[in-house]
């Protein structure tokens, strides 16, 4: 039964809402360097939105339980630098006036989140949320989406997802929903339609301004 489901919208928040993936760079720059380890800053860059668990094997081709255990320290000296994208509590609260369920399905730890939410304050729309302390396996596993529509009483058939990453969208489509994304993260347009987006768009507050014409007005008119 489905009856209880409704349709929502489940967005990534680093690099999606929020300007961090550059200081999520840096963080593991320094962090690998404390663990002994080195890695160029491009290919750190390119794998930001992963999860620890599947980000140090994919970068190094092995675990690296040091640098994981540093990162955070590196990365909280610079939280103070993070700042919402303009338009991101703008979009959130437009995706909800439409009738939607507004649900962050982010990667970061509860600790950041927490932080972030402050940063994004946009706290009267949001739904709920779950991060990597409610699962297993991070993007591009599907398990973050998964859970953040169980959570939320969210119908697949009904949701959408939208990142920065193509690790959102191959994470997105595992789940069996579509994605939505943003140029804010670093990834370009080509890649992004090239690993499976909907549509892109240079950033929320474009995704903002023709909400009406994008794929999430199709979730309003069957809300």
């Amino acid at each position: 039964m489905t009856d209880h489901l409704r349709p929502g919208v489940l967005f990534d928040l680093d690099g999606t809402l929020v300007d961090t993936n550059y200081l999520h760079t840096l963080a593991w720059s320094r962090a690998l360097r404390d663990a002994g380890e080195w890695a160029p800053m491009n290919a750190i860059h390119r794998l930001v939105g992963m999860g620890a668990d599947q980000f140090l094997p994919d970068l190094l081709g092995h675990d690296s339980p040091e640098a994981s255990a540093a990162r955070p320290g590196h990365y909280n000296k610079m939280i103070g630098d993070a700042v919402a994208f303009p338009g991101a509590a703008k979009l959130l609260r437009a995706v909800h006036t439409q009738g939607l369920a507004v649900v962050l399905a982010t990667s970061a730890s509860d600790d950041d989140l927490t932080v972030l939410r402050k940063i994004l304050d946009a706290d009267d729309v949001i739904d709920t949320h779950t991060s990597a302390d409610d699962i297993d396996r991070s993007k591009p596993d599907p398990e973050v989406f998964v859970t953040a529509m169980r959570v939320a009483n969210i119908d697949p058939r009904r949701a959408l997802a939208v990142g920065d990453s193509v690790w959102d969208i191959r994470a997105a489509r595992a789940a069996g929903i579509g994605c939505v994304a943003v140029e804010s993260g670093g990834f370009s347009q080509h890649e992004l339609s090239e690993a499976g987006a909907l549509d892109v768009y240079q950033d929320v507050d474009e995704l903002r301004r023709q909400l009406n014409t994008s794929p999430v007005a199709l979730l309003t008119r069957q809300a």
